[in-house]
């Protein structure tokens, strides 16, 4: 078995931290574990993750992400190898890196449950194709 060690840790970066890089941050963990380590964070906090990611999540992969994320800043998560923007239109504050690439993805916050799985499966395909370069 591969030594966990070794495993390039990914960083999934929003301003809130409580949607698109919280979902990124759970499909990482579903597809990927075996590959990379997921974290995510944000610039500033919310109280509780977005509900509508919340419920979708469970539907659909049967993830339960407020059992096991929550809000998370940048200070709180380990050094980082990836860092993934999600494409929130804010100067990300720089993280130390060997790579970096932002995925500009919009904020499904407040629209409508097709749009909002239409970024979840956006945000699984970028998940893999992730998981395919780092290997």
């Amino acid at each position: 078995m591969e030594n966990i060690k070794n495993k390039p840790k990914v960083a999934f970066i929003c301003v809130h931290n409580s949607c698109r890089s919280q979902i990124a941050e759970a499909l990482g963990k579903h597809f990927s574990s075996d590959v990379f380590e997921s974290y995510s964070a944000g610039t500033e906090t919310k109280p509780q993750i977005n509900q509508d990611a919340v419920r979708l999540m469970k539907q659909i992969y049967g993830i339960d992400m407020e059992k096991s994320q929550h809000s998370k800043l940048l200070n709180d998560i380990p050094p980082i190898d990836v860092v993934i923007t999600m494409g929130c239109n804010v100067q990300c504050p720089f993280l130390p890196c060997k790579h970096r690439e932002d995925w500009g993805l919009d904020d499904p916050t407040g629209k409508s449950d097709i749009e909002f799985v239409d970024t979840i499966r956006l945000i699984e395909s970028k998940v893999k194709e992730l998981a395919q370069k780092l290997k």
